[in-house]
């Protein structure tokens, strides 16, 4: 079934209400919204490319116009991960398992279509790739067992889709760009090399990754948590054979789901968009629900200006083995960028507001939007990382928000 994009039109107060606070006026009051379909690919099922409950892959797709007819821009999707059969069970239910319960979105953020509110990429090519596989779209597993008819088969997924793309014009792109947001921002550096080897060698291709440089770091009991939560990942989904082997030929797989020892050796230019506080590490990585029992985290962990002094404390300290972990990727590469606030964020490319405007978190008196284009055009050498908090007063939140149906993991 082929998908196509639509303007859905607002009324004008609505039309308003919609756009942060001092935009008004940049946009008509007639000012429309990119709604666009969904594209299911049917053909990818005989190669065995499909979701966690066997429905076929599917993505969203916008044609680019005028100056953007040749770049394409790339999303994927977030959404966590699953890590044992009773985890992807409960996944393979909703969007997140399976292209039936999938259906037209809203671009918006990155994939925004108005020049006012995306001025490097609102006319490119746009898709966002559904994601209902559960594992960064790394998983290769033959067997289906019949009592889960769970299918564990993200990595052949991103291969249809880049091929179904690369036939539809992708294949003669001048530019293109690979992002994703949280679990999306760690496949687009899990398969950030592999997409550039399907593009043009005199294209300019590079990745971001929004939120998705997850740190191996202790829990505040002292336990290495998520390094077990990303092995059980990389277990069930039997990822390890589509894990960059310039780090599974040194380490085991389940380290290579850190970006950390993978960023280093990628290279494509690559750029990190990240919080120092993320909000999802924050609460699953250093305070995971185990970890804090009694539950003197709770409100903190809900909002970070309800946090007492100690945990403050040990959020500091979690920010300094951020960017020490950090450090390998921003000293092997000089054409990579960085844009490291110190907000308690996940993922700040897909809303407008936060992308572009009144609520866009500045560094070096540029919003994200401009530190991403500039850099990508390479127009500007962008390396910004900023000061502890709480002293950046352009953070937009201090609360724990969820924009992409990524939850708190369940480890036992």
């Amino acid at each position: 079934m082929a998908g196509f994009s639509r303007r859905a039109q607002l009324p004008p107060f609505l039309a308003l209400l919609l756009l942060p606070l001092g935009t008004v006026g940049l946009l008509s009051l007639t000012a429309s919204v990119l709604e666009v379909d969904l594209t299911v690919l049917q053909s990818a099922t005989k190669r065995g490319a499909v979701c966690l409950d066997g429905s076929p892959p599917a993505y969203h797709f916008s044609g680019g116009f005028g100056s953007g007819e040749g770049s394409w821009l790339v999303h994927i999707e977030g959404g966590g991960w699953c890590h044992n059969v009773t985890n992807c069970l409960s996944r393979m239910k909703g969007k997140l398992g399976s292209s039936r319960a999938m259906g037209a979105v809203r671009f918006s953020g990155i994939l925004n279509d108005h020049g006012e509110l995306n001025p490097y990429f609102y006319n490119w090519n746009k898709v966002k790739v559904g994601y209902c596989d559960g594992s960064s779209f790394t998983g290769d597993v033959d067997r289906v067992d019949p009592a889960t008819n769970l299918h564990y088969r993200g990595a052949r997924i991103f291969d249809a889709v880049m091929e179904d793309l690369l036939a539809k014009g992708m294949k003669n792109a001048t530019n293109a760009l690979l992002s994703g947001c949280s679990a999306g921002g760690l496949t687009s550096v899990l398969h950030c090399d592999r997409f550039r080897a399907l593009l043009p060698a005199d294209a300019r291709v590079k990745c971001l990754t929004d939120g998705g440089y997850f740190v191996n770091a202790k829990d505040i009991s002292g336990i290495e948590y998520v390094r077990a939560y990303f092995n059980s990942i990389v277990e069930t989904h039997g990822s390890a054979k589509n894990l960059p082997p310039s780090c599974t030929l040194r380490m085991s797989p389940g380290m290579c789901f850190f970006p950390q020892y993978v960023a280093p050796r990628i290279l494509t230019p690559l750029f990190i968009l990240n919080a120092a506080y993320d909000s999802w590490q924050i609460r699953n990585i250093l305070v995971p629900l185990p970890s804090d029992r009694e539950g003197t985290w709770k409100d903190c962990r809900a909002d970070i200006t309800k946090c007492n002094t100690k945990q403050i404390e040990g959020m500091q300290v979690f920010r300094q083995e951020f960017l020490k972990d950090l450090g390998r990727t921003i000293a092997s590469d000089p054409s990579n960028g960085f844009f490291i606030n110190s907000c308690f964020a996940h993922c700040q490319t897909e809303l407008t507001a936060t992308w572009k405007f009144s609520n866009s978190p500045v560094l070096g008196n540029t919003t994200v939007a401009e530190a991403v284009g500039l850099w990508f055009y390479d127009l500007r050498d962008f390396k910004e990382i900023d000061c502890p908090y709480p002293c950046d007063s352009s953070c937009y939140n201090n609360k724990y928000e969820s924009q992409d149906g990524l939850e708190d993991n369940d480890i036992p």
